[in-house]
């Protein structure tokens, strides 16, 4: 029998994630093919895996965790990626995009700037730029940022799409980012989103005053199972909310959100407008 290579969790995450696969399978009493058959991937990349030869992909996590009933758990290994991926991110963010993608509901309000999820790439690029010419992140941190957007937004692209409703705070269309013609192609890709049959776009605007529930980002997730989550971040950390406690009145609050926002008819004209007057 061929000696099997030790790896030390603590040499990095690729070792730690390979000494985590092996302790998995092993727990099961599954050889190297037994797993791989389960997955559909070769012995060989079980192998490369957990003995960290090779980085595991999101396609390979998300494989693993199938088979093994993590899918959509803290302990899942597409989270553990996600994590050693998107690292420089805020805490509790890499978490809340694993779910985020297996969502069938969607419930999001920002305030300030497009959120990621309705952004163009060019506007992306540059709220990612503008980082790193304040020396908050680095170049690599702001390709990480850029990169992540598009893979939450082909994470959407699924069937059946889940239903997404959003909420713009005024500012977020009012603030002008990039030259005119990323703000113009940004105000097209708000029409677009509108006018899809599994979506709500509406703006808080600046007149709802103190009915407006919010003051930071958040979103709130209904998964298949209909458990509900939410997440919020400020300047400093993202916060990552299962408890029932905390959730439901977070929901309500959205659902009075909602109430006082415009409806979408009056959001869309409103984005129309200001989209004619920029410069």
């Amino acid at each position: 029998m061929a000696n099997l290579k030790e790896l030390n969790p603590d040499d990095g995450p690729r070792e730690a994630m390979g000494a985590r696969l092996r302790r998995e399978r092993e727990k099961r009493g599954w050889k190297q093919r037994e797993l791989a058959a389960r997955m559909d991937y070769s012995p060989t990349q079980i192998s490369h895996v957990e003995t960290a030869l090779k980085d595991a992909t999101l396609r390979f996590c998300r494989a693993v965790d199938a088979v093994l009933e993590l899918a959509g758990t803290d302990e899942s290994f597409e989270r553990e990626w996600l994590g050693m991926k998107y690292g420089a991110l805020l805490e509790g963010f890499p978490g809340f995009i694993a779910y985020e993608g297996r969502a069938v509901e969607i419930r999001l309000y920002e305030v300030g700037v497009i959120p990621g999820l309705l952004q163009t790439a060019e506007y992306a690029v540059v709220l990612a730029d503008s980082y790193v010419e304040r020396g908050a992140i680095t170049e690599d941190q702001a390709r990480e940022r850029t990169d992540l957007i598009v893979t939450r937004q082909a994470a959407l692209v699924r069937t059946p799409p889940p239903l997404i409703y959003v909420v713009l705070d005024e500012g977020c269309i009012r603030r002008f980012v990039g030259g005119r013609e990323v703000m113009r192609a940004q105000y097209d890709r708000l029409l677009e989103f509108a006018e899809q049959p599994n979506t709500m776009l509406q703006i808080a605007p600046f007149s709802m005053g103190e009915r407006r529930p919010f003051d930071l980002p958040i979103t709130l997730l209904t998964l298949a199972d209909r458990s509900l989550l939410f997440y919020a971040e400020s300047a400093a950390r993202g916060h990552l909310e299962r408890e029932a406690s905390s959730v439901v009145p977070t929901l309500t609050a959205y659902h009075q959100l909602q109430k006082y926002a415009l409806p979408q008819a009056e959001s869309v004209a409103m984005i129309n407008e200001v989209r004619k007057g920029t410069p």
